[in-house]
Parts: C-alpha cells; sequence; structure tokens
C-alpha cells in the first residue's frame, strides 16, 4: 500500500510502505478520508512523535470502511467507520483497536466523518471529561476558528454551556463562530483576552495557547473554575501568582489524548459517542470543512494550516 513519509529535507512523499498487520482486538480500515491536526505539523518537524506500536506516518483521525476484522469482533466487513488513531491516517489502510472506531452518524459523509474523532474527542475529554462542565455555566475556548475550536464552540453550547467566550485572529473569523453558537468573540490581535474575560468569569477553559498571558487569565476565572492547558502554542513559560489558586479554588490541568492508552481512548470515544452521535443525524453539531484535497497534495493541505487560512478542517481524500 501507500502512505504520506516525511523527506529527510521535510518534504511529503506519497510512497510504497508495508501492509498494516493486526494485533489482537484489532481491525483494518480501507481509508477513504483522513483530516489534518496541528499535531501532523508537529510531528512532520520532528517534534511529536507518535506513541509506540502506531505507524511512523501522520495522521490522527481517518474514516473510511472496514476491510478486515476478527471472528468475534463488533464489526463486519463493508461497516463505515471513523477512527481515532495514534497515528498512521495518511495511507491507504489502517490497523486500529476496535474500540477506536465509531459507526459514522447517520447523513455524514466519509469527508465530514474524517473530520470528527480528533477534535470532538479532544473537545469532549477536556470541557466535559476533565473539565466537568455543567449546564448554565461559562466556558473559554482559546483558537474558535480552528477545526478544534470549532467543534469546541459547538460542543459546549449543545452540552448545556450558558455562555461560550472564544478568541479569533480576524473579523471574518468572528463572525462564522457566532453563527456556531459563541456568545463572546475576543479578536486577539485588537482586545485584551484577560481584561474581556474578567467581564464574563469563566467556569472552565480549554487552552491550546497558554503562553505569557496566561497568568493574568488565570486571575479572572469563577471559584471552582477548572483551566485545562492541552497545548503551548503561545509559548510554555508563563508567570502564575499561586494566590489566584487558594483565592478562587481554581484548577490548572495539563491534558493530551495522543498519549492516552487504547483501552482510555476507547472509553472516552463510546461516552462521546452517547452524549454527541445525536446531536450530529439531528443537524444540531456540524462537521466544518475548509478545504478537501487528494492526499497526493498534502504539502498544500499543509500550508494551508501553517498559513492559518482554514475556518474549520482541512481533509485529505484518499479514495474517492
Amino acid at each position: 500500500m501507500r502512505a504520506i513519509l516525511v523527506k529527510e529535507d521535510k518534504s511529503l512523499v506519497w510512497s510504497d510502505v508495508p501492509e498494516p498487520t493486526p494485533r489482537d482486538g484489532e481491525i483494518i480500515i480501507d481509508i477513504h478520508a483522513t483530516a489534518l491536526n496541528r499535531a501532523d505539523l508537529m510531528q512532520r518537524a520532528g517534534n511529536y512523535p507518535p506513541p509506540p506500536g502506531w505507524p511512523e506516518w501522520m495522521g490522527l483521525e481517518a474514516a473510511g470502511v472496514v476491510s478486515w476484522a476478527p471472528t468475534g469482533s463488533k464489526w463486519r466487513v463493508g461497516d463505515r467507520v471513523c477512527a481515532l488513531l495514534g497515528g498512521g491516517g495518511y495511507a491507504e489502510r489502517v490497523a486500529v483497536p476496535a474500540d477506536m472506531a465509531l459507526p459514522i452518524p447517520a447523513g455524514i459523509s466519509m469527508v465530514e466523518a474524517a473530520a470528527i474523532p480528533e477534535v470532538f474527542a479532544t473537545a469532549y475529554l477536556n470541557l466535559i471529561l476533565e473539565g466537568r462542565m455543567k449546564k448554565g455555566e461559562t466556558a473559554f475556548i482559546q483558537g474558535g476558528a480552528s477545526g478544534l475550536g470549532m467543534a469546541a464552540v459547538q460542543l459546549a453550547k449543545y452540552m448545556g454551556a450558558a455562555k461560550v467566550v472564544t478568541t479569533v485572529g480576524s473579523d471574518d473569523k468572528a463572525a462564522l463562530v457566532r453563527e456556531l453558537g459563541a456568545d463572546v468573540v475576543i479578536n486577539r490581535k485588537k482586545e485584551d483576552i484577560a481584561a474581556v474575560l474578567a467581564q464574563h468569569p469563566v467556569n472552565v477553559a480549554m487552552d491550546s495557547v497558554a503562553g505569557p498571558n496566561l497568568g493574568a487569565c488565570l486571575a479572572t476565572m469563577a471559584h471552582g473554575g477548572r483551566w485545562i492547558i492541552i497545548s503551548t502554542l503561545g509559548g510554555a513559560k508563563c508567570e502564575i501568582d499561586a494566590r489566584d489558586f487558594f483565592r478562587r479554588g481554581v484548577y490548572l490541568i495539563g491534558s493530551t489524548l495522543r498519549s492516552r492508552s487504547s483501552e482510555m481512548k476507547g472509553q472516552i470515544l463510546e461516552s462521546m459517542r452517547e452524549q454527541l452521535w445525536p446531536g450530529f443525524t439531528s443537524g444540531k453539531l456540524k462537521v466544518i470543512i475548509h478545504q478537501t484535497l487528494p492526499i497526493t497534495q498534502a504539502e498544500e493541505a499543509h500550508a494551508i494550516l501553517e498559513r492559518q487560512e482554514n475556518l474549520g478542517k482541512v481533509v485529505l481524500v484518499v479514495k474517492e
């Protein structure tokens, strides 16, 4: 089969690779589409290797058709599935633990399904499971116009947040995230994020930025607030006044989905399916696709993310 490999000069090539060999409890999926994530850019740069046991090529989520399943599996050959991966989505086939695959919601295309697992599982894990968001609370999401941000904004509203606050980098992006349910949209290039948050005390935050502004933002949280850091796109170092923790009873939580065990990921996905799949089938939750490209144009797809041009997910089509 073929997959996208990273050459020494960091260019991407569609190359021959070995067929996947399933281990106990795994199925094989013929991939129709795979969606990009910022982690792919980090892996390409050599800064985010896949967990042990996963292919070296990129791709954290995919959709396709089951081409092989062991006797007694809950899956059958021909089942349409989307899957959360530790790696290996930029390929024609992938072996994946059966519990990390999900049935594609009714009415959702392969391209849309490929863009569900990573971002919605990340948002669900951090806002609902780690952040313990309750109905009526205020949620804050950094980067509301990214693929992850759009999923998180919708998820927060769908799960009962009274107010969703988010950041964007331009006014045109602000209009789109408002359509998806954001109540307060902060243009990070024009406004002081912490000053705006002080007017809207946050109960739960999903932060992919961190950086030097983190301390000021934490100081604005509602009592008992949960601030979940999932990445450090704005920088890994900041100054925090420790008094804000005990004065406000604030929790600062670090979280990542990729490094968790397959068993834990399966549990997260099953909980997410129970809670969110009705939202996809009813149309209350939407998969926002910015652009689709053939897998052989992975370089161009990466460039879109690097330039931060995307409003939603970029998807690579492997098989029509």
